[in-house]
């Protein structure tokens, strides 16, 4: 086994070994730009780009013309977002989200917000899953957008997308999801859930960083959007800049390869979280688990530990590469603001772990950090908490 231990799978993955091999021959070989339609280079790249359009569709039951790539699931979120409220701002000016959304969207609300439109944030049950009933009385006639993630990047617990798509088109509103976490973990499917716009990033999903994407709904009601970046009109005009070619064909086989394993992955890595979930549970006391454990990622553990610092314990844990949930600035830990808004206690909503664990995470590392954790907190303990590692 080797050290230090990758339990941060949620932050970013590894670029597959299979995907780097796609890409690879894009980089040297056949380098064009898909733009270039006179000659062989340019044709050899875009018909590499449309393959990838493909297997990105396929993973999420879209059509490839509905696919729109971008740098990332940011960039997706800013363009649907933002995109959606200028388009349509003659229609409404309201839009609905959740407190515990990733800050690309978070932010991107907030800025419509000093343009002059309204934004809502749907009230949350403690475990994390959004209250339907709120979410309802929520929509206004004004109600242009509802923006919920599948999946948390925290606490891993899986929205209901179905429910709020069918709420949304009752209510005429688009529904828009940030899927960054969600997309080949579990099974999404734009048509059965009703999804008009959904944000993918290659980085988490064992394709390189810099490389996502964004369905863009074109079947039924045409989603139209205002681009965020102008020049050249490429990808149907919503996003120009010349294509990232060896990104985009990293991201259509990883894409590819995640509808191929996902049911089995998904089974090992729910399998491999539960013994360590278990383990935590049977050897620590006094310890809270963050989310709904029925509705979550199958890769994700969020546990809190009352009463021990945890920048002195993930200090103590440096052999193991783990994220606290929550950010820090100028050195000082702040409360996981997820936390905060499902109304966790200060002691909760400051000491979280998350283990995020990925593909090439084994059983004997898994064992290898229960192990670490149970015997850093019982030592922290004893030493009133805070002391020094």
């Amino acid at each position: 086994m080797k050290l230090p231990v990758y339990l941060d799978y949620h932050a970013t993955t590894p670029v597959d070994p299979r995907v780097l091999e796609a890409m690879l021959p894009f980089f040297t070989e056949n380098f064009g730009n898909p733009a270039s339609r006179n000659h062989k280079f340019g044709w050899e790249a875009a018909t590499a780009v449309e393959n990838a359009r493909r297997q990105v569709a396929k993973l999420i039951n879209s059509r490839a013309q509905e696919i729109v790539f971008t740098s990332g699931a940011s960039e997706s979120d800013n363009l649907a977002i933002k995109g959606v409220a200028h388009r349509y701002r003659d229609r409404g000016d309201h839009i609905i989200t959740l407190a515990t959304e990733h800050k690309a969207v978070l932010d991107s609300a907030k800025r419509l917000a000093q343009e002059g439109l309204t934004v809502t944030y749907a009230r949350l049950h403690p475990d994390g899953l959004v209250d339907l009933d709120d979410l309802q009385q929520a929509f206004t006639e004004k109600t242009l957008l509802v923006s919920i993630m599948a999946a948390n990047n925290e606490i891993g617990v899986l929205q209901p997308l179905e429910e709020i798509g069918r709420l949304c088109h009752e209510r005429g509103a688009l529904f828009h999801t940030d899927a960054a976490q969600a997309t080949g973990k579990i099974p999404l499917d734009v048509e059965a859930m009703q999804i008009d716009l959904l944000s993918i990033a290659g980085h988490k999903m064992y394709a390189p960083k810099g490389v996502g994407a964004l369905f863009v709904r074109r079947r039924g009601t045409s989603v139209d959007l205002v681009p965020i970046l102008d020049g050249g009109g490429h990808e149907g005009g919503l996003r120009s800049g010349t294509l990232n070619v060896p990104g985009i064909v990293g991201l259509g086989k990883a894409c590819e390869i995640c509808r191929q394993e996902m049911p089995e992955e998904s089974r090992r890595l729910a399998a491999l979280r539960d013994r360590l979930k278990d383990g935590l549970l049977a050897s620590l006391g006094g310890i809270h688990i963050n989310g709904s454990l029925e509705h979550r990622l199958p890769n994700n553990l969020s546990v809190s530990f009352p009463g021990v610092d945890v920048a002195t314990l993930m200090a103590a844990l440096s052999d193991i590469a783990l994220s606290s949930g929550s950010a820090c600035n100028s050195g000082t830990p702040e409360p996981s603001y997820v936390l905060q808004a499902l109304g966790a206690s200060e002691e909760v909503a400051n000491t979280p772990l998350r283990f995020g664990l990925g593909r090439f995470n084994t059983e004997e590392e898994i064992d290898y950090c229960l192990g670490r954790v149970v015997e850093t907190v019982k030592r922290l303990r004893e030493m009133g908490g805070t002391a020094a590692a």
